[in-house]
């Protein structure tokens, strides 16, 4: 047997081995799929959520463009938030239930996302006319927000329960945001930087904070 061959053979051989190794690997990633988060339209949401006016929507959803006044009485629109991912959440002062947890999760993902230019958080006060500037103010000092991270706003109750109803598909409950109209909700919505809604979150649930962080961190990777 000639064994000179099978020396001189055994470069390409090798060659040839390592190659397809990493082809194989490469193609391995290239055919997993991404894992993605979904996209949520009116029609995949529970209807019960969703107001009369935009169930038929199936497809392009997105948030609304809104004027509302934050902590600091600076007005605050949809390009305060022109590609950024953000947590919004709706919520009010006085209440004693739900909101203080709320807000106590919200400070855990500022918290975790404090040196993050990209993602933000935006509270919108169901109870407008009682949280005024100043309220909002002495609020977010009490809570520890950071101004230019996270807005507290208030505006005019119609619009602020319309974003709720026809944007975020935030609460149950039907109305027309007159002075007897209320809404009281748990729910954080994880928004995308093409403002599409990419999650629902219990913003009680410690364990489902934990989730929202894995979901941006999730959405960032994939941007």
């Amino acid at each position: 047997m000639d064994l000179s061959f099978f020396k001189k053979s055994f470069p390409s051989v090798l060659r040839i081995g390592v190659l397809f190794i990493v082809l194989v690997i490469i193609g391995y990633f290239l055919m997993v799929p991404k894992k993605r988060l979904p996209v949520y339209n009116p029609a995949d949401v529970n209807p019960r959520l969703v107001d009369d006016s935009v169930k038929h929507i199936k497809y392009n959803h997105k948030i609304s463009n809104f004027h509302l006044t934050n902590q600091n009485g600076v007005t605050i629109t949809e390009h305060d938030y022109k590609d950024k991912i953000y947590v919004a959440d709706f919520f009010f002062t006085r209440c004693q239930s739900i909101c203080p947890i709320m807000t106590t999760n919200m400070v855990d993902l500022q918290t975790f996302f404090k040196n993050d230019s990209t993602v933000k958080f935006l509270s919108h006060s169901v109870t407008p006319i009682i949280d005024s500037i100043p309220i909002l103010r002495a609020y977010a000092d009490k809570k520890g927000v950071i101004d230019g991270k996270w807005n507290l706003v208030t505006g005019d109750k119609k619009q602020i329960y319309n974003l709720a109803r026809k944007s975020y598909f935030a609460v149950l409950d039907e109305g027309d945001g007159g002075e007897q109209d209320f809404i009281h909700t748990e729910q954080f919505i994880l928004i995308d930087k093409k403002r599409q809604i990419r999650g629902f979150y219990d913003g009680t649930n410690k364990e489902e904070i934990q989730q929202i962080i894995k979901d941006i961190q999730l959405l960032k990777k994939n941007n």
